[in-house]
Formats: structure tokens, sequence, C-alpha cells
């Protein structure tokens, strides 16, 4: 055999080489096509799904407004339906606080025993499922927390703005869908509008979907606050000031 016809000659590994190079290749741009439809059929569902949470939300607010209107022409008034959802915001800090005091404010995540600035819980801020269990330990940590009922924009604005992810005492910030999914994607909620859906209308898996999100961590109210000691129909900021609490998220988001 002569030297030319030597060099013609492919050895056998790298032809295996080149093939399986090519299979990789393929099944590469395989995978990235799958994961192309995908993420466009997520993304579509996600727009549904906003949509249809959108027109829920304006039928609801048409329905109490002509209620409000009957009972009005009938000469009488409407009374709101017992709220759902609280959040609640700390306020003070646990300086001569009772022990079971501090227990419940550690199981609403309003402190964190391995958190070492304690001062920096203060204004940190959490929803709640109103019950009778939830309502005896707001009675007991009444004069270190504010609380009341956030509307559909207090809600949104605190998930969309300050809502960080709650895995492994680690506070990762929801900046992508993804990571909702990966995590309560097995409860129907995959993207930040099934989040404020489920937390708003306080559903099925409200348990996973707040117990997901970390503890809201608010900045100091705008123009401060008057006695952190007094309640506030004593003209303080403590304890339950009902629909009030949006106007303080407002100052303080």
């Amino acid at each position: 055999m002569s030297k030319a016809e030597v060099k013609g000659v492919v050895p056998e590994s790298v032809l295996k080489k080149q093939k399986r190079s090519e299979e990789w290749a393929l099944a590469k741009t395989q995978q990235l096509q799958a994961a192309k439809k995908t993420s466009f059929q997520t993304r579509k569902l996600i727009f549904n799904r906003a949509k249809h949470y959108s027109k829920e939300y304006a039928q609801q607010e048409k329905e109490l407004i002509r209620l409000k209107r009957e009972a009005k022409l009938k000469g009488g008034f409407y009374v709101d339906p017992e709220a759902k959802l609280l959040f609640i915001i700390r306020i003070r800090g646990i300086n001569a606080v009772h022990p079971k005091t501090r227990k419940i404010l550690q199981l609403l995540w309003l402190r964190q025993p391995y958190f070492k600035f304690f001062w920096l819980q203060i204004f940190n801020g959490v929803f709640l499922k109103v019950n009778k269990a939830t309502m005896n330990m707001l009675h007991r940590i009444e004069s270190y927390v504010t609380y009341g009922y956030p509307n559909l924009k207090s809600v949104r604005e605190l998930i969309y703005k300050r809502g960080y992810e709650k895995f492994d005492r680690q506070r990762i910030a929801l900046t992508d869908n993804s990571i909702i999914e990966q995590t309560l994607g097995k409860h129907g909620i995959i993207c930040v509008e099934d989040l404020i859906h489920e937390i708003m209308t306080v559903g099925p898996h409200f348990r996973e979907a707040n117990n997901f999100l970390w503890p809201f961590k608010l900045k100091a109210p705008l123009g401060g606050l008057k006695k952190k000691r007094n309640h506030y129909v004593e003209g303080g900021d403590a304890g339950n000031r009902e629909a009030y609490i949006n106007e303080l998220i407002r100052r303080m988001n």
C-alpha cells in the first residue's frame, strides 16, 4: 500500500468520535426545540390565567358595587363579608417580652432566632389566614404588631416588589416564574399571578403558597408612626386597623 493510500484512510476511532459528536449535536438541538416549545406553551398558559384572574377581580368589584347600590336604594347599608386574609407587620422590638409572646412572634416568622441583627426584623410583614387560632395569637402579641385586611392592590404590590422565596433558610428573589413552578407546580401554581390569586382568595393551597414566601421586609413608614405603645383606636399604631392597613402598606412599600 502506498503512502498516499495510507494518508487517505480515516482511523475508526475518529469516525466513531465524529458520529458521537453528530448524535450529541442532534440530541441537543432536539432538546432546545422541545424546551422552546414548552416555554411558549407555558407563557401562553400564564397569559390566559392572568387574563382570567383579571376578569374575575373585575366581576367581583362590579358585584360589590351592585350590592351596595341595592342596599342604598332599599334604605339600608351593605355589610362586607368577613375577611379571610390578614397582613401583620411587626412594629416593636423584643425587650422585656414574655416568653409566650416571643414564641408566637417566632411561629409567625416575625422573629427569627438565628438572625443575628434582631432589631432589623422590625417592620417585617407576613400574610395569615383568619381563623380562631390566628386571632387568639394576635390578641397575645397585639401590642407588638399592627394588622388588617389587605386588598388586591396591596397583595400584588407586596409580592411583585418585595416577594422573596424561602428555601432552606435562604432568601431568593422572585425574578423568574420557573422558581415558582419548580416549588409549587404540583399545587397548580406556576407563576406570580397564580401566587397572588392563591394568597388573595385564601385558596386550598394557601398554606403552601404562604410558606413559599419569605417574610416581607418593609421600610420605615413615610411620615413615621404616631405612638407604637398605644392601640390604633386610641390614636396609636398597634392592633387591628382593618382596611386602613392598606394605607400603611403604601407608606412602607
